[in-house]
């Protein structure tokens, strides 16, 4: 019974000495439900920020981000352990992993967002407060008092593990080896895999947490408004910010309400609104307006949208960036696909002018999606005879851009890290026991801290499970190939963490994995995908949970009992995938067919089927060698390495110079949604970003610290609600949509169409070579 109610405190452990002190000599411990602000005297005096942050809050974060976002000050005494925790989290998993596995096999997809969640676990947890009677279970109180900061920051953080960027990969993986491969190695391959490729990539988290988590410079800009979020509902404190003294819950339950209500218009009853690309309108059979203004298919030169979802689905909310980063973001979309991609397109390079502008698709020379069944035998091994008489694979003029992109994210990441946060990171190893901590590290040290050798031995335990995965069934990928794909993700961790953490951009393994594959182990697509889980998705998971151990910093959680529910929520909630995806297969006739009756089309597996085919069986020799038809952008990888050299020499000269805000990893990386998404979404994110991030911050600082964050969340939250109950009541339900004008007038051009293509060929002609 002791060790029961051992395991249901906080693990406080406040020590009398300095290291958690402030300036004066104070613990800055205080309630969290009390109604001071940290932030009111800094947000009411009309004073130079760097120099108030010098003098007058010294025991503070130095970044105006942080400080506008998250308290530093703790109550160490609320409880964080409760029962109350452990359902409502378990609960949340449970219903968000269950439902984001399903929404995905359908089209169109749809995931649930762990804000969503975070947002109904509130008023269930109030309940609780009002209704649950006051007993004890081993000792420990069912109602341990108001639903507090700290239980709702543990139930988010166990929602967004577990499901909080969509369905586990692995179940992609899984479903195509299924239902397009006709392979299935049973439940204990499922397991194995989906708690392997999750894990791994949490003992990596942990392992980095001293690099990623803990220096004050290591922001994570999405947490911010996650932290804004959560302090809005619990800690509702009011000061006058540039004479606006409504508070921060009133303006997010404003914003909220609106942006639920809006949504219904351009995601329903007048789409145009979504996709205003007004000069299509007028001329809806011109090639060359719907190539340069389109929405869909084009290059969206007038980036006007009335959708949230079109400015913040591929990318997220333009609010939480850095401006540096925004810039960089559009200087990358002008200079790279509003120059340089109509350039290569219209010169027909890439034999651009026979396909679409813009298309994730793969076309074959007659101009139709490629079709793989065409040069594959029955073992999945590549007919190289049915292909030379089939045709090579052919991409959009910025599919092959974001190709080179990739490659040049690659090398630009590695570099940047080593020259620009390599001293920091050798100083933070060598240094380890004795760096100067922020505030909010401080405070951390009042609780006890997670052992290393508790991730190592979730990693030994995983790693044998991937090792297993791929021994105990037939994938033909050898054992040493899974070292390189989790050697990938480890190395590349540092850099692309550090990346993401000051500029919340995403430097994605996918497409470097899907290379290194395809030249290393050649026509083993099964392989293939394995590969790619293990390179790609050990490292973005790692990235995740890193990012919620950071939001578990700044809401001053137990290290402990985050590490037990990040862990528990990730082996939970892979497994109730797994079940979901079983259920499904078995419940829906033809799931994953194009025919399939309830559109459970499985679109997401499908392009991993297809994706598996062209890198694991025609493999990247024969689109990327020497003479094939884009072997030019692998010189993207020498041009992503050069770039960060030549910033670093020109800032060793002249350290201040403008140079310092061109973030190279970010140029190529940030665009990397292009396609599906296109320059129209990219340019309405960076007309929002600017005007918040650069205008509203220079001109209302007070405004934008007390409110930007609160509208980020109001938007994304209510998008997502909205989004929801129109899947829920209208796609699922197969209703059909309104007709009229406004739904209508998008439908008929050339844009939305795909049709915008300069050369159309006749029955029986081709394009390209004749032999290949």
């Amino acid at each position: 019974m002791e060790k029961v109610k051992d395991f249901f405190t906080n693990d406080i452990e406040v020590e009398a000495n300095s290291s958690l002190t402030n300036q004066e000599g104070v613990v800055p411990v205080k309630s969290l439900s009390s109604e001071y602000d940290p932030l009111a005297e800094r947000l009411t005096k009309e004073v130079d920020d760097d120099a108030y942050a010098q003098t007058h809050i010294p025991d503070d974060s130095p970044y105006p981000e942080v400080r506008a976002a998250v308290s530093s000050f703790d109550d160490p005494t609320i409880p964080q352990n409760t029962w109350r925790m452990w359902v409502l989290g378990m609960m949340m998993t449970t219903i968000g992993s269950a439902m984001n596995v399903l929404f995905s096999m359908h089209s169109p997809s749809f995931y649930i967002t762990a804000l969503v969640t975070s947002m109904l676990a509130w008023p269930i947890g109030r309940a609780w407060q009002k209704i649950m009677p006051n007993l004890k279970v081993f000792g420990i109180p069912l109602n341990p008092g108001a639903f507090n900061l700290k239980e709702h920051a543990l139930i988010t953080i166990m929602a967004n593990v577990s499901f909080g960027s969509g369905q586990a990969y692995a179940t992609a993986v899984i479903l195509a080896l299924n239902q397009h491969y006709g392979v299935d190695f049973g439940w204990g391959f499922d397991l194995v895999l989906i708690w392997s490729s999750q894990c791994i990539g949490f003992a990596y988290a942990g392992m980095m947490r001293k690099i990623l988590v803990e220096p004050s410079n290591m922001i994570w800009p999405s947490n911010l408004v996650l932290s804004t979020f959560l302090t809005n509902i619990h800690v509702n404190d009011n000061h006058t910010a540039n004479g606006w003294q409504i508070s921060r819950l009133k303006f997010f339950l404003i914003i909220f309400l609106v942006s639920f209500f809006w949504y219904w218009f351009p995601g329903y009853i007048f789409k145009a609104l979504s996709y205003f690309a007004w000069p299509t309108w007028i001329a809806p059979n011109n090639v060359v307006v719907n190539q340069v203004f389109g929405a869909y298919t084009g290059l969206g030169l007038i980036p006007l949208t009335f959708d949230w979802n079109q400015i913040s689905s591929y990318i997220g909310s333009p609010l939480v960036p850095p401006i540096s980063t925004i810039v960089t973001i559009f200087a990358s979309m002008v200079i790279i696909f509003w120059i340089v991609t109509p350039a290569l397109h219209y010169t027909n390079t890439w034999f651009g002018r026979y396909l679409p502008m813009s298309s994730s698709g793969s076309y074959d020379r007659f101009q139709k999606t490629y079709n793989v069944s065409r040069i594959i035998n029955s073992d999945l091994s590549l007919n190289l005879e049915k292909y030379k008489e089939y045709s090579p694979l052919y991409l959009s003029t910025t599919f092959a851009v974001f190709y080179g992109m990739s490659f040049a994210s690659f090398t630009s990441t590695i570099v940047h890290a080593v020259l620009f946060h390599g001293a920091d990171v050798v100083a933070t190893i060598r240094e380890w026991k004795n760096m100067k901590p922020d505030v909010h590290s401080r405070l951390m040290k009042q609780y006890k801290n997670v052992p290393e050798w508790w991730y190592a031995i979730v990693f030994v335990i995983f790693f044998g499970m991937s090792v297993a995965t791929i021994r105990a069934w037939n994938t033909e990928m050898p054992v040493w190939s899974l070292v390189v794909a989790l050697c990938i993700a480890i190395i590349m961790l540092i850099p692309a963490g550090i990346i993401h953490a000051i500029t919340n951009i995403s430097v994605g393994l996918n497409v470097i994995t899907e290379v290194i594959v395809g030249y290393m182990i050649p026509g083993k697509p099964i392989a293939m995908m394995l590969f790619k889980t293990y390179g790609y998705i050990t490292n973005f998971q790692a990235i995740q949970f890193t990012s919620d151990m950071k939001l578990g910093n700044y809401m001053k959680i137990s290290p402990r009992l985050l590490f037990t529910a990040q862990f528990t929520a990730a082996i939970w909630g892979s497994l109730v995938q797994i079940a979901v995806l079983k259920w499904a297969q078995g419940a829906y006739e033809n799931v994953c067919s194009t025919t399939q009756v309830d559109k459970f089309t499985c679109p997401g597996a499908r392009t991993f089927f297809n994706a598996s085919i062209i890198w694991g069986v025609i493999g990247p020799q024969r689109q990327y060698s020497h003479g094939q038809t884009y072997y030019g952008t692998l010189f993207f990888f020498i041009i992503g390495a050069i770039l960060p050299i030549i910033n670093w020499l020109i800032l060793k000269k002249w350290p201040n110079s403008y140079v310092k805000y061109l973030n190279w990893p970010v140029f190529f990386s940030g665009t990397n949604m292009i396609p599906p998404a296109t320059p129209y979404n990219y340019g309405s994110y960076c007309v929002v970003g600017i005007f918040f991030g650069w205008f509203i911050k220079k001109k209302w600082f007070h405004w934008w610290s007390k409110y930007n964050y609160s509208l980020s969340a109001g938007l994304d939250i209510g998008l997502a609600w909205s989004s929801l109950l129109i899947f829920l009541t209208i796609s699922l339900t197969k209703t059909a949509a309104i007709s009229w004008w406004g739904n209508n007038i998008t439908d008929e051009t050339m844009d939305m169409t795909n049709t915008a293509i300069q050369e159309v060929l006749a029955a029986g002609d081709f394009f390209g070579p004749a032999s290949w």
